[in-house]
């Protein structure tokens, strides 16, 4: 008989108590142990459409809804006595007619009853002259046969075809997602897509559409592991775009991009598991720009990989840096001593000095040496002559070049002389100790954020992975591009036209809050190789409140805004731990500070170990807003001169460099923005940034 779990069942398991929680999963392994044990208690839901409906006793109030036929046992749902009675009431689960894939479909009749308002007519008053007309319509368009294709269940046809745009969003809860985002995608794009043909000889539980909502566990271990941490639904349950490129072979580099929330961490961990479960003498590298981040994916992938133990012991986490410190102690038996910005930038200043070299301003100098001259590793005026410069937006001529070079050398060779290394040279020299062997490390490597991966991470990437299929994989966001100048992919080697995939189903954030923060980056984003990434045609999933922008008079009346945001918050639930506060340098974390102790709350720095904990606020710079994810999302300070940062540019050079330092503090409030899952808001003191307005635009 197939045991099996649906995400309807992890989903209600995470709203539970811990203590209820944990009689229920002893419950549930009872139950794959031993089905016809007597202590279970089965009972037939009687006022169930769907006959296969029966609930568990887990103990005087708690009940597990199964849907028990003679093949199989689905966990469906798990809640109080009550509550857990009228849900199976209200569902029932089969497979839909035209695509073949298991539903769980809430039944027409039964929603009706409950609010009648989804299901009245779109019936207007006559219209006053001067009043627009009524809501046409969302989907007139569409035909009866176009809504089944995309998975609509029979009996809600006519409700999705009577539906405004209004009501559509109160209706979308209450369809399979399959069909709920493909009328999503029709709404924002005008085009209904396309499903994959599926043999109609497959398992309706195999379908692409169905593996989303329902996983089959073969052993104790596995229903241990999906239920241990069932909050983490993306460890157990793929769309089925991002299956299909978990599991797609690539004969050469490959990459999946996205906007921020579409998924494309969770399709690189699933990755490095499928690579390092399909052989047993697989070594995988996965790795991202900062240590932080890569413990961020050390933890899920325990989570992922719970009860494969020799599965994660193949799998290696780190980040680039932490990459580069161990393989080079490896290859030249010592830790190499790295010298800090400031370090270089005081040498750079030293020996611009000491040229008599002027023209050129301290963040112009560091810029060119790490981004130009030590990224590609120049050793000579002729090789910096003949460098491209990807980037780097204000131009040098053949004299300006003469000029800084001896600006370069003579930095270089002061921090020679003082035993010290750049992060470039790290990378450089394991690039040259790891090309020259026989073997590679590592059989694959998978990458995180590669979207910040600079000439000399790329390089040495390249070096310690083989050729040949499924040996590089990088997922990233070119929108989310913050600490690295672009440059062309291909000129390194690293060719991933033709095996690039953009995925386009938000998760992590509102409707309201992705298509806000949309309006502050173009449609289509290009690389230097030609490869174009569209947040075009990208939906949510799910439905928030708008985000609230405030233009408050003074510090006073911004505080007072913020404080008033995080009480809503926390009123409907939110825990501290799932909130987080945001500026764009340290200068105003007071301001964050300030806004969350208003609130009664515990603010903790980013870099503090307690930092994201239960009952505290984590506060930082918007650089660390990367990675993370909150319900509730406050980005403070957004003053004029302050966002974009006034340093950067006064620092500007020309309008070139200040049209890159517009794009990059634009790219970096995104990121920021786009760490809220429900709630957002962005505040200034007047006079504020321009960037809000932005946000607001329609």
């Amino acid at each position: 008989m197939d045991f099996r779990i649906a995400d309807s069942f992890t989903d209600a398991l995470a709203r539970l108590p811990a203590q209820d929680q944990k009689a229920v999963k002893t419950s549930a392994f009872d139950l794959q142990l031993d089905p016809s044990a007597p202590g279970l208690q089965f009972h037939r839901i009687e006022k169930s459409k769907d006959p296969h409906f029966w609930s568990i006793r887990v103990n005087r109030d708690l009940r597990i809804i199964v849907h028990k036929t003679a093949d199989s046992l689905l966990l469906a749902y798990v809640d109080h006595h009550d509550k857990a009675y009228a849900w199976a009431e209200r569902r029932r689960i089969e497979a839909h007619p035209r695509t073949g894939a298991v539903q769980i479909v809430e039944v027409r009749e039964r929603v009706e009853q409950a609010a009648p308002d989804l299901f009245a007519p779109n019936l207007a008053p006559e219209p006053a002259p001067s009043a627009p007309p009524p809501e046409p319509p969302l989907f007139a368009h569409l035909a009866a046969d176009d809504l089944l294709a995309v998975g609509v269940p029979e009996d809600w046809l006519a409700a999705v075809q009577a539906a405004t745009e209004g009501r559509f969003f109160d209706l979308a809860p209450h369809l399979p997602a399959e069909a709920a985002e493909a009328l999503l995608e029709y709404a924002a794009t005008g085009r209904l897509p396309k499903p994959e043909p599926v043999a109609a000889t497959i398992d309706p539980f195999a379908h692409p559409d169905a593996q989303r909502r329902f996983r089959t566990v073969e052993n104790l271990v596995e229903l241990q592991a999906a239920l241990d941490a069932p909050w983490e639904r993306w460890s157990v349950f793929l769309h089925p775009s991002q299956r299909a490129v978990v599991e797609r072979t690539f004969n050469g580099p490959a990459r999946v991009a996205g906007s921020a929330g579409t998924g494309k961490t969770v399709v690189a961990l699933h990755r490095a598991a499928r690579l390092a479960r399909a052989d047993a003498g697989a070594k995988v590298l996965l790795t991202t720009f900062s240590q932080p981040l890569a413990d961020a994916l050390s933890r899920k992938l325990a989570v992922l990989t719970a009860g494969e133990a020799e599965v994660r012991a193949r799998i290696t986490v780190a980040s680039w840096e932490r990459l580069a410190d161990e393989l080079y102690q490896l290859a030249f038996g010592r830790r190499p001593r790295v010298a800090p910005s400031d370090q270089v930038r005081a040498a750079l200043v030293a020996a611009a000095q000491a040229q008599g070299v002027s023209t050129f301003s301290d963040r112009f100098l560091l810029g060119e040496f790490t981004q130009v001259v030590d990224a590609w590793q120049v050793e000579d005026l002729e090789a910096y002559t003949g460098t491209p410069r990807s980037g780097r937006k204000s131009r040098l001529g053949a004299r300006q070049r003469e000029r800084l070079w001896p600006v370069f050398a003579a930095t270089r060779a002061v921090l020679h002389e003082q035993g010290l290394m750049t992060w470039p040279k790290v990378f450089g020299a394991v690039t040259a100790a790891y090309s020259e062997r026989a073997t590679e490390p590592f059989t694959h490597i998978v990458v995180d954020e590669a979207q910040d991966l600079g000439v000399p991470e790329l390089r040495m990437l390249c070096a310690l992975a083989p050729d040949g299929a499924d040996a590089l994989f990088f997922a990233g966001d070119l929108g989310q591009r913050i600490f690295q100048p672009p440059f062309s992919w291909k000129a390194l080697g690293v060719d991933v036209r033709g095996r690039s995939t953009t995925l386009k189903v938000n998760y992590r954030t509102s409707h309201q809050i992705r298509e806000a923060a949309d309006r502050l980056l173009p449609g289509v984003i290009r690389d230097m190789d030609g490869c174009e990434e569209a947040r075009r045609g990208t939906i949510s999933v799910f439905d928030g409140p708008a985000p609230e922008i405030v233009r408050a008079a003074d510090r006073g009346a911004e505080t007072a805004a913020a404080v008033a945001f995080i009480a809503a918050a926390r009123a409907d639930g939110i825990g501290a731990e799932e909130i987080g506060a945001f500026v764009r340098s340290r200068a105003q974390l007071d301001r964050a500070r300030r806004a969350v102790e208003g609130a009664g709350l515990v603010p903790v720095e980013g870099t503090d170990p307690g930092a994201g904990k239960e009952g505290r606020v984590l506060i930082g710079t918007l650089h660390l807003a990367k990675g993370l994810e909150f319900k509730a999302v406050l980005v403070l300070a957004c003053d004029d001169q302050v966002l974009p940062l006034q340093q950067r540019i006064d620092d500007a050079t020309d309008e070139a460099d200040l049209d890159e330092i517009y794009e990059t503090e634009r790219q970096l409030f995104y990121v920021a923005c786009t760490r809220a899952r429900d709630r957002l808001l962005v505040t200034g003191v007047q006079p504020v940034s321009e960037f809000l307005d932005d946000l607001e635009r329609n």
